[in-house]
């Protein structure tokens, strides 16, 4: 057994599961580790679904890793800490390889909200090419976000830099509105926009309007965002939606109540920062 393993085999326990789930989660928090260890966090901070299901508990599984700079510059770039990854991922007992995604080569799916400006690679094991984990950078990020450190105590107790709730919230309500997915429904966004309301979570306006605006070049007023927010709401098939995340959560019940009047219910609850 090494390091890798015992974290695999703790996180399974824990959780009550044996997935890939559980292994893609132990490979986020050795990268996470690597980052830190090279520095990454001084000028980057974690932000989306595996950062919010990590350090806030969100209850269902997140695939990819995603962060930004905290500032607009051209010369920080993922390149730049391959080697503190891959040495995390050594220390723990795996050899990776980290690959390029490159954005003419994304699925339909992948590629129709992704910037051009976003640096997308794989880190995957080297003799299984299935388990692996998606990081991203936003190299040209919108601002007017605030972010605090938060503890994780493996592989190693360390510090990350992450988007605080009400900055995450609102890259998650840009995604659930604007993310142009044609014949399929990201369901996640969804699940995660229940858990923020479900726990009261002030959505910063603010952010949440540079988003849009550093995507669309559009100024959207708030009452036009809820407008556009009622719309998707009340105009999805829920039954995508459902199908969209179940392989996702563990009790595939939580989503029994899920109808459209359920979830513009849950928008006339949104509370603004």
């Amino acid at each position: 057994m090494n390091l890798y393993d015992d974290m695999v085999a703790e996180h399974a326990k824990r959780l009550g599961t044996a997935t890939p789930n559980v292994e893609q989660e132990v490979m986020q928090r050795i990268a996470l580790a690597g980052l830190q260890r090279g520095g990454f966090f001084d000028h980057a901070a974690f932000y989306g679904g595996t950062c919010l299901r990590i350090f806030h508990g969100l209850p269902r599984f997140s695939e990819d890793m995603d962060f930004s700079l905290v500032e607009k510059r051209d010369d920080i770039h993922l390149e730049n800490y391959f080697r503190a990854i891959t040495e995390e991922f050594k220390l723990a007992g795996h050899e990776v390889d980290i690959v390029k995604k490159e954005k003419k080569i994304f699925g339909r799916v992948e590629s129709a909200f992704l910037k051009e400006n976003t640096e997308a690679y794989d880190i995957k094991f080297q003799t299984r090419k299935m388990v692996k984990v998606k990081i991203e950078l936003d190299t040209d990020p919108p601002l007017a976000f605030k972010t605090e450190q938060k503890i994780l105590l493996q592989p190693y107790t360390f510090m990350v830099r992450c988007f605080t709730l009400p900055y995450l919230y609102a890259g998650k309500m840009h995604a659930l509105v604007y993310r142009a997915w044609q014949r399929r429904v990201k369901g996640r966004d969804w699940y995660d926009f229940e858990w923020y309301v479900r726990h009261q979570i002030p959505l910063d306006y603010q952010h949440l309007q540079e988003r849009i605006r550093e995507f669309s070049g559009k100024v959207v007023e708030k009452e036009e965002f809820m407008q556009l927010l009622r719309e998707k709401l009340s105009g999805t098939d829920i039954e995508l939606v459902k199908q969209d995340v179940v392989d996702f959560i563990d009790n595939p019940h939580e989503t029994d109540i899920w109808s459209n009047d359920y979830f513009l219910q849950l928008a006339d609850m949104i509370v603004f920062k």
